[in-house]
């Protein structure tokens, strides 16, 4: 029962991330169309492979910093402005939302799996990502650096990642159709979130000082 909780939280921070429509994302939703779904999966499975190498790394890297008291301190006032300027841009990326142009030019014949792989890579995003929200989650209780519960976290964020990808190829039919709810609101979702995160960062940090 333990574990479920770094599993959920895993889950949920994936599905926060990777949800606002993206390259990756849009790209297996695109291959979907043209190759077919099988295709789209195995574009799927590449890029989930990278993000479980890349949370495990992010955590490792937490882990160091999280032993480190003198670090904390700094890395939560960096973590609130990074926070901060994130809910401006993403409230800001929501009033004209639109496809990323980049995943249209994808028309490489290359193996889906690694081309998905390739992709992912690229996205560097995931690392400080990861890092600040477990350390975050590490600073309220609700996270710790053990072993088992590092890999239930990465499971939870293979699994949701993968989800999140999957729902893009299935509902994702057509290029021209309307946008979803989701396209339209993503990135409102998306800097609701992380306002939350923020202001709840700040009460933390002025609880600390005055405290």
């Amino acid at each position: 029962m333990t574990l479920l909780l770094p599993f959920f939280l895993g889950f949920i921070v994936a599905a926060i991330g990777i949800t606002p429509p993206g390259l990756i994302n849009m790209t297996a939703a695109k291959v979907s169309l043209k190759d077919g779904r099988n295709e789209a999966i195995s574009f799927a499975i590449g890029a989930t492979i990278i993000v479980f190498f890349q949370t495990f790394l992010a955590l490792l890297f937490a882990n160091f910093i999280n032993s480190r008291p003198d670090i904390i301190s700094s890395l939560q006032e960096i973590g609130l402005f990074i926070f901060i300027v994130l809910t401006i841009y993403f409230l800001w990326k929501a009033k004209k939302p639109k496809l990323p142009k980049s995943e249209m030019k994808v028309r490489s014949k290359t193996n889906r799996f690694f081309l998905g792989m390739l992709l992912s890579a690229l996205n560097l995003f995931p690392i400080p990502y990861y890092v600040f929200v477990s350390i975050t989650l590490s600073t309220y209780g609700y996270f710790y650096f053990l072993e088992s519960f590092i890999f239930a976290f990465v499971g939870g964020v293979v699994t949701g990642s993968f989800l999140v990808f999957y729902l893009y190829i299935v509902y994702f039919k057509k290029r021209e159709a309307k946008s979803s709810f989701l396209m339209n609101n993503g990135n409102y979702i998306i800097g609701s979130i992380t306002g939350l995160v923020s202001i709840i960062t700040l009460f933390k940090l002025i609880k600390g000082y005055f405290g």
